[in-house]
């Protein structure tokens, strides 16, 4: 019961703090709507990210490191370098405000940065660029039907390459709407697929998979979704290489990989104002689906964030 009361009490502190920083945005500022919107989404996912790591912490009572390690978890989660700036440009918004109201003696976001990674990300597609992407690729052939499917899925549920050529088909469950996903360390997650991903990969089912020209599937490979002309799993490579040749296609000047999807999967979900616990557990990366991190989210939310926040749902 106390620790119940604790948590209700930061609670209510940080929608106070937040809500006395919404008025100072539209009153001392003279914010439009939308900019007041985008700078207190960004501490929501703050706010989120805190309660996930550092409960009972108040956000005046944020520190330096708690910081640094929210920013580096956003970039875990494959937004951006944009998309991490904007965020981190709410949040030190909202540390000079508390600054301002003496509500905190220094400001903890003073000598932040953003994360040095080690390696640059592939490039987040826009979902113009996505659309562009699906409507070049040519239905009329099987190839094409099954490239369909494939890409639908990629973008849909965030599925690592990987995650993607070991599907197996009764891993589908279309009567609910969910993927079953076998990740890294053989953990396996429920991810939700969007109506129009379902639509083409049971098109590519039951029309194109194992019909002529192409194969029936060959030994060893009968449960595996996607298969090439003769019927074997399709490898990470060719995949690779299908994406490749489709950017090559319409032009785009973006380096872009497999990888490139989960990537905008998870940027597009966040910058439309997703949940961060619920993106998460859908991406289900190493090293945020921890018990300690996050709490245990129903199908039906899940299923509700990709219907609200994806683009194609």
């Amino acid at each position: 019961m106390l620790l119940c009361l604790h948590r209700s009490y930061f609670a209510l502190m940080w929608d106070l703090q937040i809500k006395h920083f919404q008025n100072y945005l539209r009153l001392e500022r003279s914010l439009s709507p939308n900019s007041i919107e985008a700078y207190v989404r960004d501490v929501e996912k703050l706010r989120q990210f805190i309660e996930m790591r550092h409960a009972k912490t108040a956000a005046t009572k944020v520190t330096a490191r708690q910081l640094q390690g929210f920013i580096e978890f956003v970039n875990e989660l494959g937004m951006s370098a944009h998309s991490q700036a904007r965020i981190l440009s709410g949040v030190k918004a909202f540390y000079k405000y508390l600054l301002s109201e003496d509500l905190i003696e220094t400001d903890p976001t003073a000598l932040l940065e953003g994360p040095k990674l080690g390696r640059k990300l592939p490039d987040t597609l826009s979902y113009p660029e996505i659309e562009k992407l699906l409507e070049a690729i040519d239905l009329s052939t099987p190839e094409g039907a099954r490239n369909r499917a494939m890409i639908e899925m990629l973008y849909s549920s965030g599925l690592r390459v990987s995650e993607l050529v070991n599907l197996k088909l009764n891993n589908i469950h279309s009567d609910v709407g969910f993927l079953q996903v076998i990740g890294k360390g053989n953990k396996e997650r429920l991810v939700p697929i969007g109506k129009d991903a379902m639509k083409f990969v049971s098109i590519y089912i039951d029309s194109v998979r194992g019909v002529p020209p192409h194969k029936a599937p060959q030994k060893g490979n009968e449960a595996f979704v996607f298969l090439n002309r003769n019927g074997r799993k399709l490898t990470r490579v060719m995949v690779f290489t299908i994406i490749k040749n489709l950017a090559a296609a319409i032009g785009l000047k973006k380096t872009i990989s497999p990888h490139t999807f989960r990537h905008s999967f998870a940027t597009h979900l966040i910058e439309g104002g997703a949940d961060l616990r619920a993106v998460q557990e859908m991406l289900g990366h190493e090293s945020i689906t921890t018990t300690e991190i996050y709490t245990h989210l129903d199908r039906d939310y899940l299923r509700q964030v990709i219907q609200e926040f994806h683009p194609r749902s």
